[in-house]
């Protein structure tokens, strides 16, 4: 049985310029299909805009509000809303309030850096 607890998770910085603390993927669990990530994006600060070549994304706002770009469309984005991010879309979210924004980011297959492609 796997359980990782959140607070055992080492954070580290992903090339969209996240921090991301990995809580399922291949690399610390049997999961082989799909990986599970807690990502902050600190006061005032964004995510590069970026695609997955082959990665679709869910994201889903655990705190914070934040502003939600994907393939132009902007919207705003607070807890409990969960964001579908296809493959080859362009996506972006900044950190529009006083805290850290929070979110959770599933990604199926799971997430690589390789798979990354910044377009900023």
């Amino acid at each position: 049985m796997d359980i990782v607890n959140r607070n055992q998770a080492v954070p580290f910085i992903t090339k969209d310029g996240s921090e991301i603390r990995e809580l399922l993927a291949y690399r610390n669990s049997v999961i082989r299909n799909q990986s599970l990530a807690e990502a902050t994006i600190v006061t005032g600060s964004a995510t590069q805009e970026h695609y997955h070549l082959k990665c679709e994304e869910i994201y889903y706002i655990v705190s914070g509000t934040g502003r939600m770009k994907i393939d132009g469309e902007i919207r705003d984005v607070g807890p409990l809303d969960a964001i579908g991010i296809p493959p080859g879309a362009r996506h972006k979210i900044w950190n529009t309030g006083s805290g850290a924004l929070v979110l959770l980011c599933c990604c199926a297959p799971a997430y690589e850096n390789d798979d990354t492609v910044i377009v900023e």
